[in-house]
């Protein structure tokens, strides 16, 4: 069976930039560790947005301009850049908080091989549920994990309540 690790937006606006907060700072080292113990693929997530952010819909609901392609906080936080510089991994840029295209690209990987697949990363109410949810749906009878110690949630009590629903659509907390 192979492994699948998802990196979900592990991103500089996202750990100490226009949407940081202290919890996404304390998960890095965790994240980095990870990243450099995994033995499997690794997947990275990169939530990407332009310079008309606060013209789209998600915008105009979180009216704080992140992830602007080609800036400083579009980029890897630096412990998880180096983390992944000895560890080959496929970068997958994302338009919204879950990747449609990351199914397929694991199911191209995989090449007819079972898979587990564990995420990490931020925020654990926003991307790391809608890409967990989404690789359920996609593979229904795949082990699908979240490693709780190395995700952060916008608040500590969102993350909680992500966690819990997750569980209750049967994606392991570990």
């Amino acid at each position: 069976m192979r492994h699948f690790l998802v990196v979900v937006d592990m991103q500089t606006d996202f750990v100490d930039g226009s949407l940081g907060t202290k919890e996404a700072e304390a998960i890095v080292p965790a994240v980095a560790d990870k990243i450099r113990t995994f033995e499997g693929e690794i997947f990275v997530t990169y939530d990407t947005h332009f310079d008309d952010y606060l013209d789209t819909a998600e915008g105009k609901k979180l009216p704080v301009p992140h992830c602007i392609y080609g800036t400083p906080g579009w980029e890897l936080t630096k412990k998880v850049r180096e983390a992944l510089e000895t560890a080959p991994h496929f970068k997958v840029q994302k338009y919204t908080f879950g990747s449609t295209a990351l199914p397929y690209l694991m199911t191209e990987v995989a090449d007819g091989e079972d898979f587990s697949v564990e995420l990490v990363g931020l925020c654990t109410d926003i991307c790391v549920v809608s890409n967990a949810l989404l690789l359920k749906a996609h593979f229904p009878d795949a082990p699908i994990s979240v490693n709780a110690a190395c995700c952060a949630g916008v608040t500590p009590e969102l993350h909680e309540a992500a966690l819990r629903t997750m569980q209750s659509c049967q994606i392991d907390i570990v």
